[in-house]
Formats: structure tokens, sequence, C-alpha cells
């Protein structure tokens, strides 16, 4: 008879890395989107942490925006000067996804935060040259 181990085998824990580095700025900044309707919608946001490539918002007023709602994202333009900034939010508007709805606040049931995608070109493929095809003519 084969004798068993009392504990379970344990497997080591996979935790997903981020794409960028997220850094703690606090900045302000305005979401502006159109909802289902086609109104064009806007709230004032607070950034608590940014990277080259996204970044978490806060509203300034409850707001409700959908999971995966495209939304163009800015920094307003007295704090684009800030040397925290990653070079890509000093720019303007940045078109994004909201990716994740951030905890639900109990007294409003609106979400606390939105995580942005900022859909930018990478870097590795705005900075790479283009080949050229020559194409044969017959």
């Amino acid at each position: 008879m084969l004798h068993s181990s009392a504990t379970p085998p344990t497997y080591p824990t996979l935790r997903q890395r981020r794409i960028g580095d997220r850094r703690k700025v606090r900045v302000p900044g305005r979401l502006t989107w159109r909802d289902a309707s086609g109104t064009l919608r806007f709230v004032s946001v607070m950034t608590r942490d940014v990277s080259e490539v996204d970044a978490f918002v806060e509203c300034q007023v409850p707001t409700s925006i959908p999971l995966y709602r495209l939304v163009h994202f800015q920094v307003e333009r007295p704090a684009r000067d800030s040397a925290e900034l990653p070079a890509v939010l000093r720019q303007g508007k940045i078109l994004s996804a909201v990716y994740r709805v951030g905890p639900y606040r109990a007294a409003t049931g609106t979400p606390q935060g939105y995580a942005l995608r900022l859909l930018i070109e990478p870097a590795h493929v705005r900075s790479a040259p283009r080949e050229r095809v020559a194409v044969a003519a017959n």
C-alpha cells in the first residue's frame, strides 16, 4: 500500500505583471465620452496612479461609465508640465478604454474610480523603421 503525504502539494502563485511601471501621481484631468444615446458626457477626475500605458482615475462627482466604454482622457493643461507625468499624458486628449471599474461607494452606488487603458501606439512600433516591400511587376 502506498503512503500519501498528509499535506496537499503547493503550487507557486503566478502574479500578473503590469504592462507599465505605475507612479502615484495626483493631477486633475477630464474624461469625455458619448453615452448609448449619443449624448456627449464629461466628468472631472483626479489621477491616482499613472503609467505610459494606463491610468487609474477617481471621479470628482458620482458618475457611471460602462466597462469597455471608449473615452477621451486628458490631464488639465496647468498640470501637464509636471515632471512626474509620463510623456504620453502631456500631449492632450488620449483615446482610452475603461478596462476595470473600481469598488462601489455604498452611499451613492457609483464606482470610486476607473482604470483606463491608453490606446496609443506602442513605443517599439513607433520607433521601428517600416520595411518597404518591393512588388515585382509582371
